[in-house]
């Protein structure tokens, strides 16, 4: 389809530490899709849960991040309740396009997915299943567990479990660390992006180390996942569009040089040092293999829209599956819509084809409305 003059609704910002990022992406997007012609309004999420309805103005300049700090101060209406805002999107008319471009939790984990349904409101990327199984690396683990894709070895620990016994959870991850050759470990929240919250516990005998890695990832999140790490592999990613086999293409797979000793949120966002490029350099049989593994691994969730999947290389030629994001960034230095943009959609009409999966999603769906002969 070819996406005509539609009102579209942006939501950024959000309850997250990926909060900054967000907003970011997503007044990238809202410009991108106004710039196209379309009908587009930006909603703002702060820190507290409270959603602002912005000025037109807030969204095409390039403003510096601190001034979201006070969204009344940029003339926005609000704060509303979340049940507030949506009563507003749900009057307008036309209703609106709903683009979420809220990363990490609340945005990225099925709640504001959760909320949007309960509105019958259509809105871009993947549901609220496919949302918390993406965000959470343990579940998201488990059931790449039943394709045929390789997946690095892992353990997860509770804060519960950790705070009634550090001592025997962290003997635990030693004992874990010693069936490999080498016996670093990375630490991180379960369910976070930006790699936020992360630690490589370069010697697990150390005396604290492994407790403060533990407890630096416990910061974000009650669950942690650990791993074995790699040594300098080669960060690889996919985009992926689509909402079913029929229609789902990948492109890429990009790469990440990281400036630092991984792609972490300072290598990603405060330093001038990482390099990205957006078609790696492979041999093409192992750049399909792996197209083809982030499309088995987005379609296995019921992912739709747009996700993005990561990948680790090993220098042993092993591609091992580390995570979906499906709320990829949209940022400058962002992969998902270079990679796209590679494969001939630009910055514009890669957002203009998100709307375009939602919308096409909402057609063949059920109503949510049912009267009394819809009863058994």
């Amino acid at each position: 389809m070819t996406l005509t003059r539609t009102a579209i609704s942006v939501l950024f910002g959000g309850p997250s530490a990926e909060h900054e990022v967000s907003l970011v992406s997503g007044r990238a997007i809202a410009t991108a899709l106004a710039g196209a012609g379309h009908d587009v309004d930006g909603w703002l999420l702060d820190l507290g849960g409270g959603w602002w309805r912005l000025p037109q103005d807030a969204l095409a300049p390039p403003l510096p991040l601190r001034v979201f700090r006070d969204p009344a101060g940029l003339g926005a209406e609000g704060p509303l309740s979340a049940a507030a805002a949506l009563e507003v999107l749900a009057a307008r008319d036309p209703r609106p396009v709903v683009f979420p471009a809220l990363h990490g939790p609340f945005g990225e984990d099925g709640q504001v997915q959760s909320l949007l349904e309960s509105a019958d409101l259509v809105y871009c990327g993947a549901g609220p299943a496919a949302s918390a199984v993406g965000m959470d690396k343990t579940l998201f683990k488990r059931i790449c567990g039943t394709l045929e894709v390789s997946l690095l070895p892992w353990v997860e620990v509770r804060a519960a479990e950790h705070l009634a016994g550090a001592s025997d959870v962290e003997a635990g991850l030693r004992v874990f660390a010693a069936g490999f050759d080498d016996h670093r470990l990375i630490v991180k929240p379960a369910r976070l992006g930006s790699s936020i919250g992360i630690t490589i516990v370069h010697d697990i005998e150390a005396p604290g180390a492994l407790r403060r890695a533990l407890q630096g990832a416990f910061r974000f999140d009650d669950l942690v996942i650990v791993e074995p790490y790699l040594d300098h592999p080669r960060e690889l990613e996919t985009s992926v569009m689509g909402n079913t086999r029929l229609d789902v293409v990948a492109f890429g797979p990009g790469e990440i040089m990281p400036g630092r000793e991984f792609y972490d949120y300072v290598a990603k966002y405060r330093s001038d040092e990482s390099v990205t490029v957006a078609q790696a350099d492979l041999a093409p049989d192992l750049a399909e293999s792996i197209r083809r593994a982030a499309v088995d691994v987005y379609l296995a969730i019921g992912a739709v829209g747009f996700a993005r999947v990561d990948m680790l290389l090993s220098r042993d030629g092993v591609a091992y599956v580390s995570e979906i994001n499906t709320i990829p960034g949209f940022t400058p230095i962002s992969l998902f819509p270079r990679m796209t943009a590679a494969g001939g959609y630009d910055f514009a009409a890669t957002c203009e084809r998100v709307v375009e999966l939602a919308i096409e999603r909402a057609a063949v769906r059920p109503s949510h409305r049912l009267v009394p002969d819809d009863l058994p």
